[in-house]
């Protein structure tokens, strides 16, 4: 409950989250006029970028898409995406959509124009913002929360075990089972959604299999791959490892453990940028301390509460040295990722990136006071030290030297040590399942603050791309949109059919199609229809060609030849027997 509460809050006041990779120069410059045709499209970026099949649309003065060759890299450069132009452009201006994946995972789109010989007459329209889906985006960012949670309980639940020696361990198997299970799931699902995330397309799309050879062949993919094959291999393993001895077992915990690690440090900060191999250590060192710390804040607080034996002093004292390296680890790591993704103090308030540092920073110093007063009733626990005592022979004495005695200290357990020392020591583990109950709250928090800073582009690159010699126009060419009810008047038949038309003018235009059924819950159809008329120039009806795309119906081959006053016709069929034609207006310009 706890969890989800959190989890809910965030992701209803987190702002969208920033691409990675900024767009740092194009070829042709934006708003350039060139004298003669270019033969490629060529954008630099500031970091490393992966290229999709439409990485480039092309649109010319007349609003007709111009068809390109497959985009590639410029001279082998990664943070490079380029594309060849036909021969024969006319004169008058382009519009230029690009959309790419940054390095650390995170698609980015935009859109510029330049002119060959001259502007055209009719300047085009501003580009609108090509908007990433928000269901997609919202399943996407949701899985990447619970896959931080679950590898930091689970990595942090295993080091607990490990490291700290509980007596009683069966609490901790429901956390391990959790953690393991909710990061395959959450893995599998990230992997499932790639391709639709780094498209701006409908989760739908996820059920086209032919999308996945295009999935795995990048950087992002591959991880989440390796992720899922990680956490298979463990459990095959586990069997085995279970009458190994206690070495070899640690040894291969943190061998997974790092393994873990690289598939997150692989695809998403400390991939991109200056110094990666130092970033990517740092990293990877940085993920596996919050997970120590906070996922065995997790098992210690369950151990407190559900174990048959209370843990012996031992067992929390070697926590608490645990929790001591492992808040060192982040203290220095973390501060090396603060100056390599702020790259000035004044980024720290002037930036959406420093902000949610600054956030990140006061959690942590909470975080630290909870974890100092943890310590402190540990310490408490402790039974003070009897120095060994040894008694001499009297001197003058007669008769044999008595034996030494020597007194030696026990961690007898609270009932052995008489009533007056009970109840001290009760009220000292009370205060320390308090205490460690407000650091497991105040962790997780700090770790889905942790998720929100790497979606937020590092105040580095965006100094960066503030050098680029002209603007950039976020977007594609203006869509039009537009929502028609129907009503086939049998029960369940009716709702509504959103379509947006891309760009919306003259030419070749994008068609797509879904519908919502009366409860306004995504339905699926057998058949969706729609023509377009132009009764003013007797043309049509043109069909547009809508297929079946897994859940939304689209066209991407919709070609209208002529500017004015159209009729949509739209025709939706419910079942065998019952379907419904609805008309509408559309207005059509160049």
């Amino acid at each position: 409950m706890l969890l989800g509460t959190l989890l809910v809050l965030l992701l209803a006041g987190a702002a969208p989250a920033s691409a990675h990779a900024a767009l740092r120069a194009s070829d042709p410059e934006d708003g350039s006029v060139v004298r003669t045709a270019p033969t490629h499209v060529t954008l630099t970026f500031t970091e490393s970028v992966g290229l999709l099949e439409d990485s480039f649309r092309i649109y010319g003065p007349d609003n007709r898409r111009v068809h390109m060759e497959e985009p590639e890299h410029a001279a082998g450069a990664a943070d490079t995406a380029r594309a060849a132009l036909p021969r024969d452009l006319d004169e008058g201006t382009y519009t230029v959509a690009w959309r790419v994946v940054s390095a650390d995972s995170h698609p980015v789109s935009g859109a510029f124009t330049f002119s060959i010989g001259k502007p055209s007459p009719t300047p085009p329209a501003a580009p609108q913002d090509h908007a990433e889906h928000p269901v997609t985006k919202s399943l996407y960012d949701t899985g990447r929360y619970l896959a931080y949670i679950a590898a930091a309980l689970l990595i942090g639940t295993a080091a607990f075990a490990a490291l700290c020696r509980p007596p009683d361990t069966g609490p901790l198997r429901a956390p391990l089972l959790f953690g393991w299970w909710t990061l395959l799931v959450t893995t599998a699902g990230l992997l499932v959604l790639r391709a639709p995330y780094e498209k701006g397309a409908s989760p739908w799309t996820a059920l086209d299999v032919s999308t996945f050879p295009d999935t795995l062949s990048g950087r992002p993919g591959m991880a989440l791959l390796a992720r899922v094959l990680l956490l298979l291999t463990a459990a095959l393993l586990l069997p085995v490892l279970r009458h190994r001895t206690l070495r070899t077992r640690v040894t291969a915990g943190a061998a997974f453990a790092v393994a873990l690690a690289l598939t997150w440090a692989s695809a998403e900060h400390a991939s991109a940028g200056i110094q990666v191999p130092v970033a990517m250590t740092s990293s990877v060192l940085h993920l596996l301390a919050t997970a120590a710390w906070l996922g065995g804040l997790t098992a210690l607080l369950l151990t407190l509460h559900r174990a048959k034996t209370p843990p012996p002093y031992d067992t929390v004292a070697r926590f608490s040295r645990l929790a001591f390296t492992s808040v060192t680890v982040l203290v220095l790591t973390g501060a090396y990722q603060s100056w390599r993704g702020l790259g000035s103090w004044s980024a720290l308030t002037g930036t959406a990136y420093g902000r949610t540092l600054a956030v990140k920073l006061a959690a942590t110093a909470f975080l630290l006071l909870a974890a100092a007063l943890s310590r402190r009733w540990t310490a408490l626990l402790a039974r003070p030290a009897v120095a060994e005592e040894r008694v001499p022979a009297l001197v003058g004495a007669s008769g044999p030297p008595p034996e030494p005695r020597t007194t030696h200290v026990t961690t007898a357990p609270p009932e052995a040590v008489g009533p007056e020392a009970v109840e001290p020591e009760a009220v000292h583990r009370r205060a320390l399942r308090r205490s460690v109950l407000a650091e497991v709250v105040v962790a997780v928090a700090v770790l889905l603050v942790t998720t929100v800073l790497t979606g937020t582009l590092p105040s580095r690159a965006e100094a960066e791309a503030a050098k680029a010699p002209a603007p950039q126009v976020a977007g594609l060419p203006g869509a039009q949109a537009l929502t028609v009810p129907y009503d086939t008047g049998t029960p369940g038949g009716s709702g509504t059919v959103q379509l947006t038309m891309d760009p919306g003018r003259v030419g070749e235009n994008g068609l797509q199609a879904v519908v919502f059924g009366p409860q306004g819950a995504l339905s699926s159809v057998p058949e969706i229809r729609v023509t377009f008329t132009l009764p003013s120039k007797d043309v049509g009806p043109i069909d547009a060609g809508l297929t079946d795309r897994g859940g939304y119906w689209a066209t991407n081959d919709l070609t209208l030849p002529l500017e004015g006053a159209w009729t949509m016709k739209l025709t939706v069929r419910v079942s065998d027997i019952d379907q419904v034609t609805v008309e509408r207006g559309v207005r059509i310009g160049r």
